[in-house]
């Protein structure tokens, strides 16, 4: 007799009596393919030499250029997410294998939590009176007119929603072994030393961009690029205390992981703190070092050291973390494998 294995699921969408998970997940599928085509369709027409939305004087439209290419790399991005929505609610989304799966749900996890955290941090400190991210607050031309961030922005989130529940349901489905249980109840014999090591050197190299970006939430400059120190807003300082916070959840998932702390945690606690945190980090380190390197016309502006350094050690973490993670769940798959 065997334990049930990676291999052994059950179909995404299969119906309880009545019809009703299969009903919700294709609610579920609807409401997420809709939310993506505003942002496909803005993106689209700024491809094809639409200004809608982009003002009169803008930084964007003084680089046309990289304005295509990022904007369809954007929409590839998105496009992806459709995709993702499918894979998850149809039957031959079953028949992919775990890390073709894996991997772009996490970098969309990544990229989308802070946005779905962020976003709304940002209304809050607007309504009570706090300055934010825009032209009026920060002495800059306005880039793009305010009602495309308020779309894009409650696109991205209602995106957030129905594809971390469908990802939800369907590892549920096909891979709930993996994480039912308490840390306590985990064999010892499980964790390695590489593994181990791994968490200690996330936990090490996470101390210069927490610290960083704590510093930065707190109102220190040092290290900021003039441009960034010169235009502070209110919710600056927030949304850099939300990077530390995306920071230590990523480290404290791979240390309850790799040394079985917390012991009457749930696994899936250490998991998802695990997942969403290294997600943020790694893949909004990895866009802010990418846009970096670009370069900027205004030297005030330009990342600094102490910056570059902080996006590309987050990255490294959230890298780390997410290997940790994966060796667990790699090593519970094989133990499900195992005769009982």
């Amino acid at each position: 007799m065997t334990q049930p294995s990676l291999s052994a699921t059950v179909p995404a969408g299969t119906p309880s009596p009545g019809g009703r998970p299969a009903r919700a997940r294709r609610v579920l599928r609807v409401v997420a393919v809709v939310s993506c085509l505003p942002y496909l369709s803005l993106k689209s027409a700024w491809i094809a030499g639409s200004h809608l939305g982009i003002p009169a004087g803008s930084p964007l439209l003084e680089h046309r250029a990289q304005l295509v290419v990022a904007n369809g790399l954007t929409v590839a991005m998105d496009g992806a997410v459709i995709v993702l929505v499918l894979l998850l609610t149809r039957p031959w989304g079953l028949r992919v294998p775990a890390w073709l799966l894996a991997l772009p749900m996490w970098t969309a996890t990544g990229l989308l939590a802070p946005v779905m955290t962020g976003y709304p941090l940002q209304l809050l400190v607007g309504a009570l009176g706090g300055s934010v991210n825009r032209a009026a607050d920060t002495g800059h031309e306005p880039f793009l007119d305010e009602w495309v961030f308020a779309v894009v922005y409650t696109g991205f989130i209602v995106q957030g929603l129905t594809l971390g529940t469908l990802f939800v349901l369907y590892a549920r489905d096909r891979w709930g072994q993996l994480w039912r249980g308490r840390l306590r109840e985990l064999p010892a014999s499980g964790v390695g030393p590489a593994q181990r090591a791994t968490a200690v050197a996330a936990a090490v190299l996470a101390l210069v961009p927490a610290g960083a970006h704590l510093l930065w939430a707190c109102g220190g400059t040092a290290g900021l690029s003039a441009g960034r120190a010169a235009h502070r807003t209110a919710d600056f300082h927030v949304l850099e205390a939300l990077d530390a916070v995306f920071l230590l959840s990523a480290v404290a998932g791979a240390v309850l992981l790799a040394f079985r702390r917390g012991p009457a945690l749930p696994v899936r606690v250490p998991l998802a703190l695990a997942w969403v945190g290294s997600g943020a980090t790694a893949c909004w380190g990895g866009w802010l070092s990418l846009a970096g390197l670009g370069g900027s016309d205004d030297l005030a502006g330009r990342p600094t050291g102490l910056m570059s350094l902080t996006y590309a050690g987050q990255m490294i973490v959230g890298l780390l973390v997410i290997t940790v993670a994966a060796r667990f769940l790699a090593e519970r798959s094989t133990r499900a494998k195992r005769p009982a």
